[in-house]
Formats: structure tokens, sequence, C-alpha cells
């Protein structure tokens, strides 16, 4: 079984004297200003949860955007400080975005064009010479911080994510000595969708320079040799999973991310979460029955389906009514942005007409929570829920998923899962549906209510199996196998055996 510990040991080994530098858009801990005082959190979200054990446990620097508002205060001129505060273990190295750019870069060609790009979702994405432009430069920006951090050594660089495609090829052309590896954290779009990316040549080889480029599942990997294929002179070697181009060779594996399970179950037992039980039952009343839907409002989620089959249920099934309540989390994302603007309204408007069609002065069938809640809010409300709607139209991985079945100790509940969701491939005894049709949404909360117990807790056993054995620190071991590829300077996979044995010197 991963662990912390292993996870340590295991970079040690692979990295040696190499320093290790994590990138991404998203900084990890944000310093603002709060009644006089310099507050500092952690964001929520699945990347920064993922990554933080990660350098932990290695140690390094992680280098990524500033956005708080005392963020500059917090740091040294250069833009670096020591963390966790209460127990630094890594340095965050922070880039200052000019607001000029940050617009382009970020709501721009990041969120209008590639996001909607790589999700096949009917979103049609916005392509702007200005955009791409700005993300160019930001690009360059990142560059040039990690360049000042790795200060001409060698050292292993591992790049989060689409904000950050260009990267790659930006370090090693200035330092060739660098060992570089990318993690797409999204789906990859088909050949034939990418080209419709006026600068689809130009993303490619930006990624291609990578030593190693990993993905959540199998067929993004495919779709990306393929895409290297066609719209670059790169060649496909499909048996070795990789794709060769002018002599270099970029290695493309799947690697699905995960959480750090055992924690999560720790808290999720806590007297806090307890406590906060007894917050939510005290809001939800004496309804028999919760269900819950924890998101960012973001159009791959499909909250408007979700929510139209709870509907949808209610106007078939009289026997619900004042026995169901829907607990929808909808977190306010992108909201400069026209279609999360519309959809922040519709999602609002939906859940009202809903309450208004079908409650009663002590009970209303849709709570709609327009914020983030806390860790221990979410584990709470997660051992509240007979079932857990996790139903994206389109989506990388979905760690909400895993977070559901690690929070549910006492072995019961349901989760239902879109199969078009990264997770769905893992978690096979979900109750796996199709989000674009309302009556696999609909059967599934109907099975999930009715199942007998013994149904429930065989299947969240199995699940809760696979999500503690296929923990974060796995996914960082195996991104580390392939780290050991990059630094063996072998042309060669390296073999699984070869990484055992590596492991095991140092278990």
């Amino acid at each position: 079984m991963w662990n912390q510990a292993k996870l340590a040991k295991t970079a040690g080994s692979v990295l040696g004297n190499r320093k290790f530098i994590v990138v991404s858009n998203r900084e990890p801990y944000v310093h603002q200003q709060h009644a006089g005082k310099i507050i500092c959190s952690s964001p929520a979200g699945g990347l920064i949860s993922a990554l933080k054990p990660i350098l932990s446990a290695a140690g390094g620097t992680w280098v990524a955007q500033g956005s708080g508002s005392a963020d500059r205060q917090a740091s040294s001129p250069r833009g670096r400080l020591a963390v966790p505060p209460e127990n630094p273990s890594f340095t965050l190295r922070r880039v200052w975005i000019p607001e000029a750019l940050q617009h382009d870069y970020y709501e721009g060609m990041s969120n209008q064009a590639l996001w909607p790009l790589c999700h096949n979702v009917f979103e049609r994405p916005v392509y702007r010479d200005s955009d791409w432009s700005a993300y160019r430069r930001v690009n360059e920006m990142f560059a040039e911080a990690v360049l000042e951090e790795a200060a001409g050594e060698a050292a292993v660089v591992f790049v989060q994510d689409y904000h950050l495609a260009l990267l790659p090829q930006l370090l090693k052309s200035r330092n060739p000595s660098l060992s570089v590896a990318h993690f797409w954290h999204i789906p990859w779009p088909s050949a034939e969708l990418l080209e419709t990316f006026p600068w689809a040549e130009q993303l490619l080889n930006g990624l291609i320079a990578s030593d190693f480029i990993g993905f959540h599942l199998r067929s993004y990997c495919e779709n990306f040799i393929a895409s290297a294929e066609l719209l670059t002179d790169a060649c496909a070697d499909r048996d070795g999973s990789a794709v060769r181009r002018r002599g270099h060779t970029t290695v493309v594996k799947d690697a699905p991310i995960s959480i750090d399970f055992d924690q999560h179950n720790q808290l999720a037992q806590s007297s806090a979460a307890e406590n906060m039980m007894q917050v939510w039952r005290a809001r939800l009343g004496r309804v028999p029955h919760v269900g819950v839907g924890i998101d960012r409002c973001d159009y791959t989620k499909g909250i408007p389906e979700r929510l139209a089959a709870i509907g949808t249920l209610l106007e078939h099934n009289a026997a619900l009514h004042g026995r169901l309540t829907f607990v929808q989390v909808a977190v306010p994302s992108r909201s400069a942005i026209p279609s999360y603007a519309e959809l922040d309204h519709t999602v609002e408007a939906q859940a009202a007409a809903i309450n208004e069609r079908f409650k009663t002065p002590e009970w209303q069938p849709i709570l709609l929570e327009r914020r983030s809640l806390s860790p221990v809010e979410m584990m709470a409300l997660h051992r509240l829920a007979d079932f857990c709607m996790v139903t994206p139209l389109h989506d990388g991985m979905n760690l909400v998923a895993k977070e559901y079945v690690a929070s549910r100790f006492d072995g019961d509940g349901v989760l239902i899962l879109s199969k078009f969701a990264g997770a769905s491939r893992e978690l096979k005894t979900a109750l796996t549906v199709n989000p674009f049709s309302q009556t696999s949404l609909c059967n599934a909360v109907a099975n999930s209510l009715t199942m007998p117990a013994f149904e429930r807790m065989r299947r969240m056993s199995e699940a809760r199996r696979v999500v503690q054995t296929n923990n974060i620190y796995r996914w960082a071991g195996t991104c580390m196998k392939e780290m050991a590829e990059i630094l063996t300077g072998s042309s060669q996979i390296f073999s699984s055996a070869v990484f055992d044995r590596a492991v095991a010197s140092v278990a």
C-alpha cells in the first residue's frame, strides 16, 4: 500500500540530488487581507489536493501564479516563501501575471478555447489571436521563474495541466539538462477536433518537448499520439506508447489521479464531522432521504440535467414528496465568462422552479448551496447522503466521486456516476448513468433509494477498496516511475520489474 513515507523514500531514490519543481497555474496557498490581518488559506480543488502531499513528501519548489491580495506582502522580493505555514516542507515561488494578460490568458485561451475544445459537451470554443498571444507570454513568464529556480542545474520539472502547454519546449530550449514531465488533467480531444484549433501544431510541439506526458485514461493517450502524428512531423510509436520527433522521445502513459484516502477517511470519522452532521440535519429537517451533488458551477458538470431528473422523479412519484431533499452545491466559477454567468442563472432559476412547484410549508425538494464547502462540511454531507450524483457530461477524472467513497467509512451509500467521468473506469460498482438521458438518471436515483442494504454495502466496500489501493501516493509513484525512465536517459520504457526493485530497496 502506497503512503506518504513510501513516496518520500521513492522520490529520494529516483531524484537523487536533482531539484524537484512542480508548476501549475493555481497556487497551493493564498494570502488575503481580511479585517486588517493577513489570512493564509489553501484553495479547494482536486489538483491542489492531489499535489500538496507529493511536495510534502518529496520536498522541492512549487511555481504558481500569485493570486491573493496579500501574496506579495507574504513573499520575498522574488516571490518565494516556505509552506505550509504551520510546518514548512517545500518552497512556493509565485509568478506575478499582469492584469492586462490575465484575462486573455485565463478566461480567454485557457477557459474559452482549450477547456471547451477538450470537453465533448457541445460548447463551441472561442479562438482569438489576442488570447493566444497572452497565453504564449504567460507561459514564457512561468518558464523564466522555473529557470531561475533551477539555476542552470539538473532538475526534474513536473508541469500541470492545460494552462501551461508551451512550457516544456520553452524550458528545454533554454536548459536541455532539465527533465520535464507534464500531466494533462482534462480529456484530450480527437485529432479531428484538435485540428480546429488554429495553433494546434504549436500546442503539440510545446507538449512533445516533454520527456513524459501523463493522462488519466488510455483513450486520451491514444488521442494525443494520433494528434501528434497527424498534425506535426512526429512519428507515433503505439507499441511503446511514445512519440518520437527529431531524435527526442516522449513517453505517453495513463495514470489515474486520486486522493489521500486515509487522511480523508480519518477526518470523516472525526468529532468535527459528527458535529457538522448535526448542523446539516437541523437545516434539512426530518426528511428521510437525502441526495447530494457537489460541483463547480461549470457546464461540463451536468447540473441542469441532474436537477431536471430530480424534478421529473418528483413529478412521477408523489410518495417522495416531503421525503427526499437533494442538496446541490454549485460553487460559482469563472463568472466573468458569459456562458458561465448564464449557467449560474439557469441553475438558480431551475432550483427555484422545482421548489415552487413541489414545496410544502415544512419541506422543499432542492437545497441549492452557492458557496464552497469546507472539507468537514463536505464530508458531513457525504455521510448524510443516501446517494451522491457525480454526473458530468465529460470529465477527465472527477475526484468528488472518490471523496464520497472515502467519506463512507460506514460502508453505506450509493454512488451514481456518469459513464463519461474518468472515475467510472475504476469505480465499477457505482450505478453508471448516461447524464444526457433523463430516464437513466431517474432510474438510478430510484434504484439507490430501493436498493437492499446488503447490495449497497457490497458495492461501497469494493469502491472503497479501489480508492484506498489506488490512492494519491500510488498516482505519484506511477509518475515517479516514468520520471525514473527520464533520469536513466534510456530510450527503453522503464520496466515495472526494475521500478519495483527500486521501490523495494527504499521501503
